[in-house]
């Protein structure tokens, strides 16, 4: 999207201030959003979430692989997201890859926890297998399908929903537990278990604008933003992980205030939210 004009800047700055945005919403009303599981049959789990005209699809594989160094008792999760060069002009070359990175990183500190593994959305000792030598590693696929703003909160959305569409296929020890040879197995995948998604949070992005802060911004109200926080916040009010955008600096109450308003409205739009993923594969998202 190219720059605006100023009549187009002094419009959507005023409605801001105002209250009353360019369509129609409120400074903390979402657009609508659609989500549908199940999209990528061979995945493991699969996930496609829309919001207002951003369209985004992550998958998760569950693969079997090695305990991360110095933690025998954990799994491990892995997460990639790329923005797709058809999805917006400014994708195509070094823009989508700098976009790309930019978003993995962001989700990376919402959803991985801190060195040791604590902190993680998902408990990472359910993924262990064998202690010491085998375990399963989650690896979660995104893909920006369509971009009109609030990228990361969509993603952090899919991933809950992927996630929570997730099944780790049974898996049966048949030889190598104990001693040094490698443990050999039996997978089954036609009986799973779920995973334990009560501590995945969504992101909640409060952008600014003016003297004023506001959720879900469209691509448009984007381009104004001098800066923006995004706060991870699980169904227990836990904060998971903050990420802030843009140049221009936020004074420390600010910052504070952004992270206990994003918490607040977290905790309000979850129970509604994880209804909403419990009943996707019913729902058909072009509807």
């Amino acid at each position: 999207m190219g720059a605006l004009s100023a009549a187009e800047v002094s419009y959507i700055e005023g409605g801001i201030a105002q209250n009353l945005r360019s369509d129609g919403r409120g400074r903390l009303d979402f657009r609508n959003i659609s989500i549908v599981t199940g999209v990528i049959p061979q995945a493991s789990g699969s996930a496609r979430c829309k919001v207002g005209g951003t369209d985004v699809m992550v998958s998760v594989k569950a693969e079997l692989g090695s305990p991360p160094k110095g933690r025998p008792t954990h799994g491990g999760m892995m997460i990639k997201i790329e923005c797709s060069p058809t999805a917006a002009p400014e994708f195509e070359g070094r823009g989508g890859e700098e976009l790309s990175l930019e978003l993995t990183r962001g989700l990376e500190r919402s959803f991985l926890g801190g060195p040791n593994g604590s902190g993680a959305a998902i408990d990472l000792s359910s993924l262990r297998i064998v202690d010491g030598k085998t375990c399963w590693v989650l690896c979660i696929d995104g893909l920006v399908l369509s971009s009109d703003g609030n990228l990361l909160d969509a993603l952090s959305i899919a991933i809950k929903a992927a996630l929570t569409n997730t099944g780790l296929p049974k898996v049966e020890i048949v030889a190598g537990e104990t001693g040094d040879e490698d443990p050999e197995f039996e997978v089954d995948d036609e009986e799973s278990s779920q995973l334990d998604i009560s501590n995945v949070p969504i992101i909640i992005t409060l952008t600014k604008v003016g003297k004023h802060y506001f959720v879900d911004a469209t691509a448009e109200e984007e381009l104004q933003m001098k800066s923006a926080v995004s706060v991870a916040v699980n169904r227990k009010g836990v904060i998971c992980g903050v990420t802030k955008r843009g140049g221009d600096g936020l004074d420390p109450s600010v910052i504070i205030d952004m992270i206990s308003v994003a918490q607040q409205i977290a905790l309000t739009y979850i129970p509604a939210l994880d209804l909403q993923i419990a009943a996707a594969e019913s729902v058909d998202p072009d509807s």
